[in-house]
Formats: C-alpha cells, structure tokens, sequence
C-alpha cells in the first residue's frame, strides 16, 4: 500500500532547453606546486528578452459594435412596440396607475356647556369610497363584480345592494371615486379590512377566486356624536352627512366649527398607494370649540319639566326659557317634544328645529308687563291709582271680556296686574296719550325698546323676529287687544328678555348663547360683549318687580302655583287664544308664565310656554306655574342662590268704593 502524505507534491521541474556545444579548450597548465592559480572560467552571455505579440484589435472592435447595435436595435423596437402598436394597452395601464387625490376632513370642533362639558363631539371614523374602475371585467376577469361587492358590504354598511351595484357599474366608465358610505365607525372599517384579507389571500392560492372587494378604500374622517341625546338638541343642531352643520349652533356656526379641510395627492395603483413613489399632502386645519352659555344641569331640568307637562296636557308643543338676569346669558332653552341628533332617522321634521326662537305666537297676558311699565314710566299712574274694571267694556268695534265674568272690580292698578284684567289693562294704556292714536305711539315705543319686533341678538338660523305692526297701522281691535298680548307675536326668548330686562333695573342686556371659543392653539377667545340698553327707569322697574310679586304672592292672584318657599318670586301668568299655523285660524290657547327670582334681588328668569293643550286646563297659571316652580327651584339650587330672607312688601289689589 502507497502511503500518502499530507505535504505538498513536488513540484515538476520543467528541463531546460539544451545548451550549445561550446568548442573545447585546451587543458589548462597546472601550475606547479600547491600554490598554482586556478584557471578563470568565462562569465556565461546574458539571456535574450522574450517578446509578447499583441493580436490585431480589429475582430473585438467588430464585436463591440456588434454588440451595441443589437442593444439599441432591441430599444428601438421596444420603443416601437410601447408607442406604437401596444399603445393602447399600456395607456390602461398607465390609467391604473395614476396620481389621485382626495380630501383630509378637518376635526370638527367640539361643542361644551359652559363648565366645559361636552355636547357635541366627534370621534374617528371612516367614510368607505371605492374605484369603480377596479370592479370592470378587464381588472376582476368576471361579469359580476360589482354585485359580488355589493353583496358582500350591503349587510356590514346597512345599505341597499342595489343602491351599491349602481355607485360601483355608473355610467361613466371613467368615474374613479364614488362614495358608498359616510362616516362608518372604526369597526365596520375594519370589518371590511379583515373581509378584503381573507379574499386576496384565497386569490394566492386559488386562481379562480376573485378579490371582489380589491377597489373598496376608506378614507379617515370624523363622525359627530352628541353624548347626551337629545339634551339641547333644539340649540345643537345636527351635521348631514357631508359633516357640515344642518341646524342650530352646527349650521350657525359651522365655518368656525368645521376648520379648514386639507388634501393628498399620491400614486396608487389596484386600488393601493405606492409607497416607493412619494405624495403631496396639505394638512388640514382642526375647527375651533364653542363654549355655550348653557348650563347642562339646568338644561336637564327644564327639559324634563316641559317634556312631562306637554305629555301630560297632550298639548302640541312647549319651551322653557331660562336666562341671567344680569348678563343676559341663556342658561337653559328647552324644547317639546324633541329629536335625538344622533339618530335622525326618527326624528320628526316638525320637532328638528328650536321652536323656543322659531315659533311666532300671540303672548297673552305675560305681555301686560310692557303695558304696565310704559303706565309707570309716563307716570300716568300708579301702583295703588284706582282702576274701576266693568264685567265688559266697549271699545271700537268689539266689545271685550276678562277671562272670567265679574261683578264690577275696584282694582288697584297692581290688582289689574295681579288679576290680569283685559280691561283694567285697556283702561291704563288709554292714559299714555290725549288721544288713542298718541297712546298707541307711546306703548309702541316702548314694545320696541323691549325687544318686540326685532331679533334676539343671538343670530340663530330660522330665528323669528315677530310680528309688530306700526301704530299707525294698528286696526280698531288691535289698538286695545296688543296691550293685553293679542294682535302682536314674539318667540320665547323674547318674552324671557322682557323680564330679565325688568330684573336687570330696567336695562336690556341683549340674550346671548356663545360665552367663546378656543382656537386649535388653545387660545380661548371671549365673545364679543352683548348690547345694553336702558329701557325704563330702576325705580320703575323695581316698582314693576313689587307689582309682580302680588300676582304669586296675594291669594287672590292667578300665580299661586309658582310659589317658592322661602324665596320672593315675581312672576305673570298668560293665556292667549292661539293661531293655527295650519289654518291661520284660532284654535285651542297658548299658556305661560314668566318670572325671575329672588324678586328682590334678581338672578334668575324663567319663561314657560305650552301650545294647544288639550286635557285638563288651560290657563297659564295652573299648567305653566308648576313648570316655573320646578326649574325655578332647580336652578337657584344649582347656581347656590340664597333667600334674601327679607319680607315681601305687599300692595294692594283692590279698594273700597
């Protein structure tokens, strides 16, 4: 056996080319001896230099060329075939593939009371959009995929599949965008998402299966939610499903809430953004918060109250008004019956709007306040000026009544006012002027000044400034009916400012709803103070405040319902004949009561309306007087209003002949 060795082979030496003979020498002489010099030998010639012969460069340079032209022959025709015969077919594609833009939504701003509690918000959602182009039969390879999609996101979006097969097959095969639905939650996106999964990986593995759902794209937005309900809905207002503001403080202030939207504009292609590409993105604005005036507790309160009383008269409608005295701020403006703005679907057209600011209605005897004021403030009279009321009184071309058939009253004029008497009120106003056409001028003076005939001042949408026609245009019954209330219409918050302005000593702070706003820095920004005017003297008015109070107060009053114990309230009751908006005719009553407490230190006004109530009374003071009681009390509770403990100073209601 050979054994083998782990070194390196030898290394084959390669025999060197043959020397020449070279002739031979003759033998050199040995010297003698051992010191002979050796013989010299020859230096050997150095060898030649080998040479290296390049080939001719002629063959590559051919080949190069050769090379080169078939390179760009082969562009050449690519190009030929991409320009020319294939153009169509890549235009498609190309199509596919194109930039697209679409619109960021702003956050909207949210809406709070004014301790900062929230009545309108909004959360994160998704507005579900499509390509209708990526359900053709050249991209899916089948005839049906507009209803397989259909089919599938019909149940999950609560949409008609028809409706869907429509807005994925239109009518312009170029439409690239449409809308399936507005503002779905997060889940019903991701339910989608997780449907779109599972049938692209099914189209890995299967080639007959089809992605139906490839061309569904969602694009992030918001979606407004209202926690409370129906809380304020009337003052809220709604958003529609574009997300902008359809009504109340939404439609008022929807510019200012909305922000300003951005946009984006990237690659897609199938439906998906190419990340490798690159986009274009404008950011989008978030909208300012608006802090109401609104107290969310005592908006409960009144809300309540007037939903339970309308039910209970099976009456049409009704409003609570509750406002600062002092500042004019609305506190609370309820409404009945209602809508739930996050569910609109079943709400009633008639009940969507603010019916506190849009109904026009005859006041009644809440009214006679005006009246009384203008009596006091010419110094025609009174509070303890006698009145001699007659069970009916002629005047023009009618012949007018009180609410009740009376023997002939001696009243005060604090008792017409206390017993709400038409024709003691009549009587009073007759007094502003020599003549009855002067005294209309003068109590049309002060109508005004009052507020009656001109908007609030709050800029609500649909907002009704009344109806108050000019002296001269008064008829024969109207120039002894508008002192008592008939003939002359305002809305709720009209009639709440005629007392807030009596409490306020006589000046009229101009109602406000918007305490601010806070901007996307943060920043909060005050509204704008509201206008004062001076409308009658502090003594008037506090010689009105005293008269008020016999009508809850005094026995013989028609308040007593409204009564506070422990507090002095002034307050009147009204009940007018009301007008149909059906029929234009009168039919059924309005009823109300309008107060503030403490009388003699006013912070709070109440105002209470009920419109055509139909089961058990109908008079201000019995169905309307409660209504005052309960939020009244709820309120002075709420903001930690104490008795001023003094003694209410009682006058007169009637004299002794």
């Amino acid at each position: 056996m050979t054994e083998v060795s782990d070194r390196e082979p030898p290394r084959r030496r390669v025999p060197r080319p043959a020397r020449p003979e070279r002739p031979a020498r003759p033998a050199a002489r040995r010297g003698p001896g051992p010191g002979a010099r050796p013989a010299r030998r020859p230096a050997p010639r150095p060898a030649a230099p080998k040479v290296i012969r390049l080939g001719s460069p002629r063959p590559r340079l051919r080949m190069v060329g050769l090379a080169l032209a078939l390179v760009l022959i082969a562009f050449v025709v690519r190009l030929l075939q991409v320009q020319a015969v294939d153009a169509s077919t890549y235009a498609a594609k190309a199509e596919q593939n194109r930039y697209v833009g679409y619109t960021l939504a702003a956050d909207r701003g949210g809406i709070t009371d004014r301790a900062g509690v929230d009545l309108a918000t909004s959360v994160d959602a998704y507005t579900i959009t499509a390509d209708p182009t990526l359900f053709s039969r050249e991209q899916l390879k089948v005839d049906d995929g507009p209803e397989q999609a259909a089919a599938l996101l019909a149940p999950i979006l609560g949409a008609e599949q028809d409706t869907l097969v429509k807005k994925l097959r239109p009518a312009n095969r170029n439409l690239r965008y449409t809308v399936l639905a507005y503002r779905q939650t997060p889940q019903v996106w991701k339910q989608i998402k997780d449907l779109k999964t599972a049938l692209a990986d099914k189209a890995e593995t299967d080639p007959s299966a089809v992605n139906a759902l490839a061309g569904v794209l969602a694009v992030p937005t918001s979606k407004r939610v209202y926690p409370n309900g129906d809380l304020a809905a009337g003052i809220l207002g709604w958003v529609n499903a574009e997300g902008k503001g359809a009504g109340g403080v939404e439609q008022q202030l929807n510019s200012l809430l909305a922000g300003k939207d951005g946009k984006i504009r990237y690659a897609q292609a199938g439906g998906r953004q190419v990340p490798t590409v690159g986009s274009t993105e404008t950011p989008a604005v978030p909208g300012s918060d608006v802090e109401l005036t609104i107290d969310r507790d005592i908006q409960w309160a009144a809300q309540n109250a007037i939903t339970d009383q309308v039910k209970a008269s099976k009456a049409d409608r009704g409003y609570v008004v509750v406002q600062d005295t002092q500042t004019g701020e609305i506190l609370a403006m309820a409404n009945s019956p209602g809508f739930d703005p996050n569910d609109l679907s079943k709400a009633s057209s008639v009940n969507m709007g603010n019916a506190a600011l849009q109904d026009a209605y005859e006041p009644g005897s809440t009214a006679k306040v005006m009246s009384m004021a203008a009596v006091l403030e010419q110094k025609v009279a009174t509070p303890q000026t006698h009145v001699v009321v007659p069970n009916r009184l002629h005047r023009g071309d009618r012949l007018f009544k009180d609410d009740i058939d009376h023997p002939t009253w001696y009243l005060t004029l604090n008792g017409v006012l206390a017993k709400s008497s038409n024709i003691g009120t009549i009587l009073a106003t007759g007094q502003l002027g020599k003549t009855q056409r002067q005294a209309n001028q003068v109590l049309h003076s002060y109508l005004r000044k009052f507020g009656i005939g001109s908007y609030t001042g709050l800029g609500f949408p649909g907002e009704t400034k009344g109806i108050l026609a000019a002296p001269g245009d008064w008829s024969t019954s109207q120039q002894f009916t508008i002192p008592f209330g008939q003939g002359v219409s305002l809305n709720a918050v009209q009639a709440a400012s005629v007392y807030s302005t009596i409490a306020n000593g006589g000046v009229r702070v101009e109602p406000s709803l918007v305490r601010g706003t806070k901007g996307p820095d943060g920043r909060f920004t005050p509204a704008a103070k509201p206008k004062e005017t001076r409308v009658v003297s502090a003594k008037t008015a506090k010689t009105l405040a005293r008269m008020l109070e016999s009508v809850v107060d005094d026995e013989e009053g028609t308040g007593t319902k409204a009564r506070i114990p422990g507090y002095r309230v002034a307050g009147k009751t009204g009940t007018a004949n009301r007008v149909d908006p059906a029929t234009g005719k009168y039919k059924g009553y309005t009823s109300s009561f309008a107060g503030f407490a403490p009388a003699d230190k006013p912070r709070i006004t109440v105002y209470c309306a009920i419109q055509n109530s139909t089961k058990g009374s109908y008079f201000g003071g019995q169905i309307c007087g409660p209504v005052y009681k309960q939020v009244m009390e709820f309120a002075l509770k709420s903001l930690q209003v104490p008795p001023t403990g003094a003694k209410a100073a009682r006058l007169p209601v009637s004299y002794k002949p």
